[in-house]
C-alpha cells in the first residue's frame, strides 16, 4: 500500500529541493560563497574536511544503503535495461538535491571569520530544525508545508525500506519463504524489536554510524561489482576506482572518528591511503589470477 503513495512523497521532496535552490536566487540577501575564495575548512570546530565530509554527505556522495534496495527494485522493474534509469538516475538525481541543500546552507547561515558559525548553530537544534528554518527562508509558508512533509516523509520511507530489505535479506540467508504472513511475522517481530531499542539511543550518534556504514557498504559493493563486471568482460573500472576511492574514505574516518578508534589525522590519513591500496592490489592479484587461469 505504502508503495503506491511513494511517487508523491518523491515528487514532494524534489519540489522542496527546486524551492530551495529558486529561494537562494531569488533572495538578494542570500550569495552563494566563491567556492575558489572559500576554499578552506569552514567547520567552527575545525573538523577536517577528508573524509569527514564523505561520511557526513552520505547517501548524496554515495550510497551503500540504497544498494541494499537493489532487490527490492529489481523485483518491481519489467526490464533488466530500466536499471540504468532506476539505479543510475536516482543517485544523480540525490546527488543534486545534497548539492542543493549544501548551497543553502552556504548562502543563508552566517559566517564569522571564515567559519559556517550560523550552520552550527542551527544544527545545534537538530537536522529538522535547520530544514525547517531553510524551506521558510527560501519559500515562506509554502516551504513551511513542505518541510513538515519531508521531516515526517524521510524517517517513514527510510524505515520502512530498511525494515523490508533487512526482512527479506534475512529470509533469504535463512530460506524462509515471505508468502505467507506468519513467515513475514517471524522476522518482523524481532528485526522492529531492534528498532524500538535503537530509537532510544543518541541520533547523532546512530547517524555517525549508520553514515560509515554506510560508505564502507557501498565500498563493498563497488568491489563486488568489479569482480563482475571483471568475469563478464566489461569494463570494470568504471567501479573499481570509485571503491578504491571509497576505501580510502571509510578506512581513513574508521581510524579517525571519536566514535571509531580515534587515532587522530596523522594515523588515519596515511593508514587509510596504505588499506586503499592494499585493496587495490588484492582486486588486481584477483584478476591477474583468474585471466592466467583462463589462459
Amino acid at each position: 500500500i505504502i508503495g503506491r503513495i511513494y511517487p508523491i512523497f518523491g515528487i514532494c521532496l524534489i519540489i522542496m529541493a527546486l524551492g530551495v535552490a529558486i529561494g537562494i536566487f531569488t533572495h538578494s540577501e542570500y550569495q552563494i560563497p566563491e567556492i575558489w575564495s572559500n576554499f578552506t575548512n569552514m567547520h567552527p570546530k575545525a573538523t577536517p574536511i577528508w573524509s569527514v565530509m564523505f561520511i557526513t554527505v552520505a547517501c548524496g556522495a554515495i550510497s551503500g544503503f540504497h544498494a541494499t534496495q537493489s532487490p527490492l527494485m529489481a523485483r518491481c522493474m519489467k526490464s533488466e535495461k530500466q536499471g540504468h534509469f532506476v539505479f543510475y538516475g536516482a543517485m544523480v538525481a540525490e546527488g543534486v538535491i545534497a548539492l542543493i541543500w549544501a548551497a543553502a546552507g552556504c548562502s543563508i547561515y552566517e559566517v564569522t571569520d571564515g567559519l559556517s558559525t550560523g550552520l552550527s548553530a542551527i544544527l545545534a537544534n537538530g537536522q529538522s530544525a535547520a530544514i525547517y528554518d531553510v524551506c521558510s527562508k527560501t519559500m515562506g509558508g509554502v516551504g513551511v508545508a513542505l518541510a513538515m512533509i519531508g521531516v515526517i516523509v524521510c524517517p517513514i520511507t527510510s524505515g520502512d525500506t530498511a525494515f523490508r530489505s533487512a526482512r527479506l535479506t534475512l529470509a533469504d540467508w535463512f530460506g524462509i519463504d515471505q508468502g505467507k504472513f506468519t513467515k513475514r511475522l517471524i522476522l518482523c517481530v524481532p528485526l522492529l524489536a531492534v528498532g524500538a531499542f535503537v530509537g532510544h539511543l543518541d541520533y547523532t550518534i546512530i547517524w555517525r554510524y549508520f553514515s560509515w556504514t554506510n560508505q564502507t557498504l557501498a565500498m563493498i559493493v563497488l568491489w563486488t561489482a568489479s569482480m563482475f563486471l571483471f568475469k563478464e568482460k566489461k569494463n570494470y573500472w568504471i567501479t573499481a576506482v570509485p571503491a578504491t576511492f571509497m576505501s580510502a574514505v571509510s578506512m581513513t574516518y574508521f581510524f579517525y572518528a571519536k566514535e571509531c578508534l580515534n587515532l587522530g589525522t596523522k594515523v588515519a590519513y596515511p593508514v587509510g591511503i596504505i588499506i586503499a591500496a592494499v585493496f587495490f592490489g588484492i582486486f588486481m592479484y584477483a584478476t591477474r589470477k583468474q585471466t592466467k587461469a583462463a589462459n
